[in-house]
């Protein structure tokens, strides 16, 4: 497995949205473990292939280290709860900046997995936090689209001065 290097805001393919994975194969197996060492090394607790220029809806995700690893392939949020909650969020592609965000408390999806198995499963809590988060990613939408326009602005200064 390989770390693999991470995209930086404001580069333009993290804008853009993912294509489906069709082939289930030891190339996606591959890139899954890439993710999780690159994630871990980050570090982070999500990562998606788009974060590593691969446009491909493709994610991992480990909230509590490697024993906890969930990948999830092609995954789809088939619905959301009305119920919502606010979490700091940050990016593996912006390091060193956070902001709160709101999203749905919990949410439904259906997704593969590396062997091309079809699951459903309902998250709550962190885990539908980053599943959120990560699906956004996979859909072109980064993750300070969801705040206001002026703590985007401020985010994006703040990271700014950080890289000078």
């Amino acid at each position: 497995m390989a770390i693999l290097p991470i995209l930086r805001y404001p580069d333009p393919r993290l804008r853009l949205p993912c294509k489906p994975i069709e082939t289930f194969d030891e190339r996606l197996a591959t890139l899954a473990g890439d993710l999780a060492v690159t994630m871990r090394a980050a570090p982070g607790i999500g990562i998606t292939a788009a974060h590593v220029g691969v446009l491909e809806r493709l994610t991992v995700i480990e909230l509590d280290g490697p024993a906890s690893q969930r990948i999830y392939v092609n995954p789809e949020i088939t619905w959301f709860s009305p119920e919502q909650q606010r979490h700091t969020e940050g990016s593996v592609s912006m390091p060193g900046v956070t902001d709160e965000i709101e999203r749905p408390a919990r949410i439904r999806l259906a997704y593969r997995d590396p062997s091309g198995g079809r699951h459903e499963e309902e998250a709550d809590g962190l885990l539908a936090v980053c599943l959120q988060h990560e699906i956004d990613q996979l859909d072109g939408i980064f993750w300070i689209d969801r705040l206001s326009r002026l703590k985007r602005d401020r985010i994006v200064r703040k990271f700014r001065k950080m890289g000078e």
